[in-house]
C-alpha cells in the first residue's frame, strides 16, 4: 500500500476507534509502521489527529442527549454513571484518559453532556490519546 492510502486508513481506523463503534487502530498504527519505516511522526500524528475528532464526536453526542440520569440497573447505566461522576470530579483533565479501553469513549460522551468546555476537552483528549500513540509507536519501532 502506497504511503498517502496508508495513512488514510490509519486515520479513518483511528477515527472509528475513538467513536461508540468498537475498533482497535493499534494494529494499523503498527502496521503502517512496519511498511513504511519513515512514517513515525506523520503516522503518529494522523491517529492522534483521527483518535481525537472521533473523541470529539462522542463530546458531541453527549451535548446532543437530553439531561436524563442513566439507569444503573443496566450494565451501560453503570459505566455511564462512573463515566459522568469522574467527569464531574476531575473536569476536563479526565479526557487524558480518553484512550483507555470501554471507559474512554463514556467519558468522552460524559464530558458533552455535562457540557464542559469543549476547548479544554478537546486539548486533553489530544494530549492523552497523543501520548499513547506515541508510547504504541515507539514500542513498534
Amino acid at each position: 500500500m502506497q504511503e498517502a492510502g496508508s495513512l488514510w486508513a490509519l486515520f479513518i481506523a483511528s477515527f472509528l476507534a475513538a467513536t461508540l463503534l468498537p475498533g482497535g487502530s493499534e494494529a494499523v498504527l503498527f502496521g503502517v509502521l512496519k511498511l513504511h519505516d519513515g512514517l513515525f511522526w506523520p503516522a503518529v500524528g494522523i491517529a492522534s489527529l483521527g483518535n481525537t475528532l472521533g473523541g470529539l464526536t462522542s463530546y458531541g453526542i453527549g451535548r446532543l442527549l437530553p439531561r436524563a440520569d442513566p439507569d444503573p440497573s443496566t450494565r451501560s447505566g453503570r459505566w455511564q454513571l462512573k463515566a459522568t461522576a469522574w467527569a464531574q470530579r476531575y473536569g476536563s483533565p479526565v479526557l487524558l484518559g480518553s484512550w483507555i479501553p470501554i471507559i474512554g469513549d463514556p467519558l468522552c460522551v460524559a464530558a458533552g453532556w455535562l457540557r464542559l468546555n469543549w476547548l479544554l476537552a478537546t486539548s486533553f483528549m489530544a494530549i492523552g490519546k497523543f501520548a499513547r500513540y506515541l508510547f504504541i509507536a515507539w514500542a513498534a519501532t
